[in-house]
Order: C-alpha cells, then sequence, then structure tokens
C-alpha cells in the first residue's frame, strides 16, 4: 500500500514519465496535440487494437475476475471501472517479479521481468486503449493518434458536439487517491460517451407514461423494491450499477418521488438528504445515471416536467438554483 495518498500527478511522474520518450516527455502539450500518424497507416491503428485485444484477454486474470467480460461492449467499461479497488490499485503499484515480457502490445511497457514496469502500469496503458477502441467500436470514434500509442485521443462526434477523448487521463485520475473505488471511470464514460450519443426514442416503453406511482414517504431499500414492485412491476430489476443496499441507506432519503418520462420509457427517481437532492434515470435494465445537487434542507426541492426538458429547482443559501436538462438526463 503507498505510504501516504498518491495524486494523479504523482501516479504519473512515479510510474508512467519513466516510459515515455524523451521528446515527448519534455513538452507532453505538444506530443499530446500532435497527430502521430498524418498518414493513416492501418498497422498503427492495428497495433492500438491489438493493444486492446491483449488488454481483454489477460486483464481478468489480473483483477483475479476470470467473469469480468471484457468483450468491448459498454458494459463492459462498467464492470472495469467497477472493479477498480483500493486493494488491487496498491497491490498493482508494487514492483514486477515475475519473468514475462518487457514491451506489451502497441508498444505500451509491460510488466513482468524484475525491474520492468509494475503491472499498474500496463494495466492503465492497454486499459486506455480498451476504452477507447469501445468508443470507436460503439460509438463510430475515430483514434487520434498520439506518441506513445496510450495517450491517444478518441474523436466522438455527437449531438453534444464534436470532443477529442483523453482517455488514459481518465485512467490515471480513477486511480489515484482522491478517485480510486468511486467509478470515476465509469462516471466519465457516460457522462462523455454514451449520453451524448444516447438515442432515447430507442429506448423501449416500460409503462404507459401517464402511470402514477405514488411517493414513498419511508425510504429503505427494502421498501423501493417493494414499492416498485407493487406500482411498477414491468420494471423488473434497478441494474447492477444502482446504488448498493449500504450506499442506499447511507444517503438518508426523506422520501422519494416518481415520474416515468419520454413516454413511458424511462423512470426518474428524485428525492432529498440531508446534504442535497439526488436523481436517478432507469429504463427498462434499470440504473441508466445519476445527479446530485448540493441544496439546504428548506424549502423542499421542485422537479418541473414539460415535454423534453426536466428543470430542478434547489434552494442553495437561501436562493434559488435552476437545472434544466432533457428528459434523458442529457
Amino acid at each position: 500500500m503507498p505510504a501516504d495518498p498518491i495524486t494523479a500527478a504523482q501516479l504519473f511522474e512515479r510510474y508512467f514519465a519513466p516510459h515515455y520518450p524523451p521528446d515527448a516527455l519534455a513538452d507532453l502539450a505538444r506530443a499530446r496535440s500532435t497527430d502521430a500518424n498524418p498518414a493513416g497507416n492501418p498497422s498503427i491503428l492495428a497495433q492500438i487494437e491489438h493493444a486492446a485485444e491483449v488488454f481483454a484477454r489477460l486483464a481478468p486474470g489480473a483483477f483475479g475476475a476470470p467473469d469480468l467480460g471484457l468483450d468491448f461492449s459498454d458494459a463492459s467499461v462498467h464492470r472495469l471501472g467497477a472493479a477498480l479497488t483500493r486493494e488491487r490499485r496498491d497491490a498493482w503499484l508494487a514492483p514486477a517479479t515475475s519473468a514475462g515480457d518487457a514491451r506489451g502490445a502497441g508498444g505500451a511497457p509491460a510488466a513482468g521481468r524484475a525491474g520492468e514496469p509494475p503491472m499498474i502500469v500496463t494495466l492503465a496503458t492497454h486499459g486506455a486503449l480498451y476504452v477507447g477502441a469501445c468508443v470507436v467500436r460503439n460509438h463510430g470514434g475515430k483514434w487520434q493518434v498520439r506518441r506513445p500509442l496510450w495517450e491517444s485521443l478518441v474523436r466522438l462526434e455527437s449531438r453534444a458536439g464534436t470532443g477529442d477523448l483523453a482517455i488514459f487521463q481518465w485512467w490515471l485520475k480513477a486511480l489515484s487517491e482522491e478517485e480510486i473505488g468511486r467509478g470515476r471511470l465509469v462516471d466519465r464514460y457516460r457522462t462523455h460517451v454514451e449520453v451524448p450519443t444516447f438515442d432515447a426514442e430507442q429506448l423501449p416503453i416500460i409503462a404507459a407514461g401517464d402511470r402514477r406511482i405514488p411517493r414513498l414517504a419511508k425510504v429503505r431499500y427494502d421498501t423501493l423494491y417493494k414499492h416498485l414492485r407493487a406500482h411498477l412491476p414491468e420494471l423488473r430489476s434497478v441494474g447492477e450499477d444502482f446504488p448498493s443496499p449500504e450506499r442506499f441507506e447511507e444517503m438518508g432519503f426523506k422520501s422519494l418521488e416518481f415520474a416515468l418520462l419520454g413516454g413511458g420509457r424511462m423512470l426518474l427517481l428524485h428525492g432529498a438528504t440531508a446534504e442535497g437532492v439526488h436523481l436517478f434515470w432507469l429504463d427498462a435494465g434499470g440504473f441508466v445515471k445519476s445527479v446530485y445537487y448540493p441544496a439546504d434542507s428548506f424549502p423542499a426541492h421542485v422537479v418541473q416536467i414539460e415535454d423534453q426538458k426536466i428543470r430542478v429547482i434547489v434552494p442553495v443559501r437561501g436562493e434559488s438554483q435552476v437545472h434544466e436538462m432533457l428528459w434523458w438526463g442529457a
């Protein structure tokens, strides 16, 4: 275990910087903005894809999770992010001691021989290319090749505009002390990939949009389950990414209210705690995303639903703050 909390910048300096070409390390900003494949050489793109395939094949062993299911689906990124725990990260920081190859696929450093990089370097460099490959395969992203390859960006065009996703930076932050074990890799993937490319009109209808679901006054995980079974039996599960029973109890909801959105395609749960207001969106498969707004405990928050939009009004220091979004949470 690290002797002290380790930031993303410290992770980079201690573990990753030694494996960068000297010129790239001397001017990281330039390396991160310079096209390393201006001719569109398909062999370089093939190296990236090969590194992603290597990660998909070998990472379950490193995670101690043979059922991790790295099949290049969006759901696999969710499973991967949930598996990034402090215990695993700290084990990966240990120096390599066993025999193995000195370099990984796509030029990424590989752990193995004594003196070679610790496992965290191999996993994060290959893992960045794996997550990028998921964006490319599922959402039409385009590789923007950089040197070294794991710094490559993925350009994604969506209704939210065009963005270049620095996925290796997502990994560094998710492995830092500030974020480890908090599922932030998944949060970023959901925010920057899934939500902008989401086609809400293709969602299956859970139930008629005019169905009214009563307020839940005594909120516990078991009472929520029973409430949904009674009033929305078509929703078979809250999904794998919904807060665990323990986390849900810790939130301490005063009450929960429910609304069907998009003609019954999504269910919105919203409620206040002592610190603020939580909103959860579920589709037919369960949890999709959540939003939290810090807020005063009085007066009560207000959620207004009008056609395609949701308006959330929360009290902050005696004044009202208004947050607007599309009904699927974008």
